[in-house]
Protein backbone atom coordinates (compact mmCIF):
# COMPACT_ATOMS: atom_id res chain seq x y z
CA UNK A 1 0.00 0.00 0.00
CA UNK A 2 1.54 3.10 -0.69
CA UNK A 3 2.18 6.47 1.23
CA UNK A 4 -0.37 8.56 -0.36
CA UNK A 5 -3.33 5.30 -0.38
CA UNK A 6 -2.86 4.93 3.59
CA UNK A 7 -2.93 8.53 3.79
CA UNK A 8 -6.03 8.07 2.03
CA UNK A 9 -7.87 5.20 4.19
CA UNK A 10 -6.57 7.02 7.54
CA UNK A 11 -8.42 10.30 6.58
CA UNK A 12 -11.62 8.46 5.68
CA UNK A 13 -10.95 6.59 9.33
CA UNK A 14 -10.65 10.16 10.91
CA UNK A 15 -14.01 11.34 9.33
CA UNK A 16 -16.14 7.99 10.39
CA UNK A 17 -14.61 9.38 14.35
CA UNK A 18 -15.83 12.18 14.15
CA UNK A 19 -12.46 14.69 13.60
CA UNK A 20 -13.99 16.48 11.22
CA UNK A 21 -13.91 20.45 12.45
CA UNK A 22 -16.82 22.99 11.83
CA UNK A 23 -16.00 25.60 8.38
CA UNK A 24 -14.10 28.52 10.38
CA UNK A 25 -12.77 26.26 13.10
CA UNK A 26 -10.27 27.39 15.20
CA UNK A 27 -6.51 26.77 13.54
CA UNK A 28 -5.73 24.02 16.59
CA UNK A 29 -8.50 21.64 15.27
CA UNK A 30 -6.93 21.88 11.37
CA UNK A 31 -3.65 20.87 12.77
CA UNK A 32 -5.08 18.47 15.25
CA UNK A 33 -6.65 17.03 11.80
CA UNK A 34 -3.50 16.30 10.23
CA UNK A 35 -2.09 15.00 13.05
CA UNK A 36 -4.75 12.50 13.04
CA UNK A 37 -3.69 11.44 9.57
CA UNK A 38 -0.66 10.88 10.37
CA UNK A 39 -0.45 8.81 13.42
CA UNK A 40 -3.53 6.80 11.60
CA UNK A 41 -0.83 5.95 8.50
CA UNK A 42 2.40 4.94 10.83
CA UNK A 43 3.17 1.42 8.91
CA UNK A 44 3.63 3.78 5.98
CA UNK A 45 6.01 6.31 7.29
CA UNK A 46 7.63 3.18 9.32
CA UNK A 47 8.13 1.93 5.70
CA UNK A 48 10.12 4.64 4.55
CA UNK A 49 13.00 3.84 7.09
CA UNK A 50 12.84 0.22 5.38
CA UNK A 51 13.05 1.38 2.44
CA UNK A 52 16.14 4.26 2.53
CA UNK A 53 18.25 1.52 4.99
CA UNK A 54 17.59 -0.90 1.90
CA UNK A 55 18.84 1.73 -0.29
CA UNK A 56 21.80 3.07 1.55
CA UNK A 57 23.07 -1.13 1.28
CA UNK A 58 21.54 -1.35 -2.96
CA UNK A 59 24.85 -0.56 -4.72
CA UNK A 60 27.03 -2.57 -2.25
CA UNK A 61 24.82 -5.90 -3.32
CA UNK A 62 25.12 -5.20 -6.63
CA UNK A 63 28.65 -4.24 -6.50
CA UNK A 64 29.34 -7.59 -4.81
CA UNK A 65 27.35 -9.48 -7.49
CA UNK A 66 29.28 -8.35 -10.06
CA UNK A 67 32.82 -9.26 -8.63
CA UNK A 68 31.32 -12.80 -7.10
CA UNK A 69 30.61 -13.86 -10.49
CA UNK A 70 33.88 -12.24 -12.54
CA UNK A 71 36.53 -12.51 -10.25
CA UNK A 72 35.68 -15.20 -7.66
CA UNK A 73 36.30 -19.00 -8.37
CA UNK A 74 33.02 -20.67 -8.42
CA UNK A 75 34.14 -23.39 -5.58
CA UNK A 76 34.38 -20.14 -3.59
CA UNK A 77 31.51 -18.16 -3.94
CA UNK A 78 29.17 -20.19 -1.52
CA UNK A 79 30.86 -19.85 1.36
CA UNK A 80 31.27 -16.09 0.34
CA UNK A 81 28.12 -15.11 -0.41
CA UNK A 82 26.97 -16.38 2.90
CA UNK A 83 29.39 -14.35 4.81
CA UNK A 84 28.50 -11.72 3.04
CA UNK A 85 24.46 -12.05 3.31
CA UNK A 86 25.80 -12.24 7.25
CA UNK A 87 27.18 -8.92 7.18
CA UNK A 88 24.46 -7.43 5.38
CA UNK A 89 22.12 -8.90 8.00
CA UNK A 90 24.05 -7.34 10.40
CA UNK A 91 23.65 -3.78 9.20
CA UNK A 92 20.29 -4.24 8.82
CA UNK A 93 19.60 -5.53 12.19
CA UNK A 94 21.29 -2.39 13.51
CA UNK A 95 19.83 -0.56 11.18
CA UNK A 96 16.45 -0.98 10.21
CA UNK A 97 15.08 -0.60 13.54
CA UNK A 98 16.66 2.80 14.22
CA UNK A 99 15.73 4.28 10.73
CA UNK A 100 11.77 3.10 11.80
CA UNK A 101 11.89 5.00 15.29
CA UNK A 102 12.84 7.88 14.10
CA UNK A 103 10.57 7.82 10.93
CA UNK A 104 7.45 7.70 13.27
CA UNK A 105 8.56 9.78 15.84
CA UNK A 106 9.51 12.64 12.89
CA UNK A 107 6.77 11.88 11.38
CA UNK A 108 4.27 14.48 12.72
CA UNK A 109 7.01 17.12 12.28
CA UNK A 110 7.12 16.63 8.67
CA UNK A 111 4.25 15.06 6.97
CA UNK A 112 1.86 16.88 9.54
CA UNK A 113 3.05 20.40 8.58
CA UNK A 114 3.17 20.12 5.25
CA UNK A 115 -0.20 18.82 5.24
CA UNK A 116 -1.25 21.89 7.58
CA UNK A 117 0.57 24.17 4.35
CA UNK A 118 -0.52 22.98 1.75
CA UNK A 119 -4.04 21.94 2.29
CA UNK A 120 -6.71 24.20 4.09
CA UNK A 121 -9.66 22.92 6.59
CA UNK A 122 -11.84 22.50 3.84
CA UNK A 123 -9.77 20.49 1.76
CA UNK A 124 -9.01 18.29 4.21
CA UNK A 125 -12.74 17.97 4.81
CA UNK A 126 -12.89 17.26 1.07
CA UNK A 127 -10.24 14.69 1.22
CA UNK A 128 -11.75 12.78 4.16
CA UNK A 129 -15.21 13.06 2.96
CA UNK A 130 -15.15 12.54 -0.89
CA UNK A 131 -11.54 11.09 -2.83
CA UNK A 132 -13.13 10.74 -5.81
CA UNK A 133 -13.09 14.74 -5.18
CA UNK A 134 -10.94 17.25 -7.80
CA UNK A 135 -9.27 18.37 -4.82
CA UNK A 136 -7.85 14.32 -4.34
CA UNK A 137 -5.61 14.96 -7.65
CA UNK A 138 -4.09 18.08 -5.69
CA UNK A 139 -3.23 15.76 -2.78
CA UNK A 140 -2.09 13.15 -4.46
CA UNK A 141 0.00 15.34 -6.08
CA UNK A 142 1.83 16.26 -2.34
CA UNK A 143 3.15 12.16 -2.11
CA UNK A 144 6.43 13.04 -3.43
CA UNK A 145 6.87 16.01 -0.78
CA UNK A 146 5.68 14.04 2.26
CA UNK A 147 8.09 11.70 1.28
CA UNK A 148 10.85 13.97 0.40
CA UNK A 149 10.55 15.67 3.58
CA UNK A 150 10.52 13.29 5.53
CA UNK A 151 13.47 11.23 3.78
CA UNK A 152 15.68 14.22 3.84
CA UNK A 153 14.83 15.15 7.52
CA UNK A 154 15.42 11.09 8.34
CA UNK A 155 18.81 11.39 6.65
CA UNK A 156 20.49 14.27 8.24
CA UNK A 157 19.16 12.88 12.12
CA UNK A 158 21.01 9.51 11.45
CA UNK A 159 23.71 10.47 9.18
CA UNK A 160 26.29 10.42 12.01
CA UNK A 161 25.02 7.16 13.15
CA UNK A 162 24.90 5.35 10.09
CA UNK A 163 27.65 6.42 8.23
CA UNK A 164 30.05 4.69 10.53
CA UNK A 165 27.94 1.56 10.32
CA UNK A 166 27.67 1.38 6.60
CA UNK A 167 31.54 2.56 6.27
CA UNK A 168 32.45 -1.02 8.43
CA UNK A 169 30.21 -2.56 6.32
CA UNK A 170 31.52 -1.76 3.26
CA UNK A 171 35.58 -2.24 4.73
CA UNK A 172 34.69 -5.82 5.72
CA UNK A 173 33.33 -7.06 2.44
CA UNK A 174 36.27 -5.54 0.93
CA UNK A 175 38.37 -7.16 2.69
CA UNK A 176 36.99 -10.43 2.15
CA UNK A 177 36.61 -9.89 -1.71
CA UNK A 178 40.22 -8.99 -1.51
CA UNK A 179 41.59 -11.68 -0.11
CA UNK A 180 39.41 -14.46 -2.10
CA UNK A 181 40.55 -12.42 -5.40
CA UNK A 182 44.20 -13.09 -4.15
CA UNK A 183 43.90 -16.16 -3.12
CA UNK A 184 42.25 -17.07 -6.55
CA UNK A 185 45.30 -14.97 -8.68
CA UNK A 186 47.98 -17.16 -10.44
CA UNK A 187 51.13 -16.78 -8.66
CA UNK A 188 53.29 -14.10 -10.25
CA UNK A 189 56.02 -15.78 -12.32
CA UNK A 190 59.13 -16.00 -11.04
CA UNK A 191 62.44 -15.10 -12.86
CA UNK A 192 63.84 -18.22 -13.87
CA UNK A 193 67.43 -18.82 -11.92
CA UNK A 194 70.38 -19.19 -14.64
CA UNK A 195 71.34 -22.94 -15.78
CA UNK A 196 74.62 -23.34 -16.21
CA UNK A 197 74.80 -23.89 -19.95
CA UNK A 198 75.22 -27.49 -20.90
CA UNK A 199 77.55 -26.81 -24.41
CA UNK A 200 81.10 -27.35 -23.29
CA UNK A 201 83.87 -25.04 -24.26
CA UNK A 202 85.22 -25.19 -27.75
CA UNK A 203 88.42 -27.47 -27.52
CA UNK A 204 91.02 -25.21 -28.36
CA UNK A 205 93.29 -25.91 -31.47
CA UNK A 206 95.99 -28.12 -31.34
CA UNK A 207 99.80 -26.34 -30.76
CA UNK A 208 101.75 -27.32 -33.71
Amino acid sequence: MTLIRSLSVAAVLAAAAGLCAAQGAAPSAKKELALKVVQLQQAAIENTGLQLAERSVAPIVQQVGMVLQTRVPPEQREALAKDIQADIRKYGDETVGLLRERAQKLGPTTIGPLLEEKLSEDELKQVIAMLEAPIYRKYHGLSADMQRVLQEKLVADTRATIEPKLQALQESIAKRLTAATAASAPASAKPAAAKPSAAKPAASSPKK
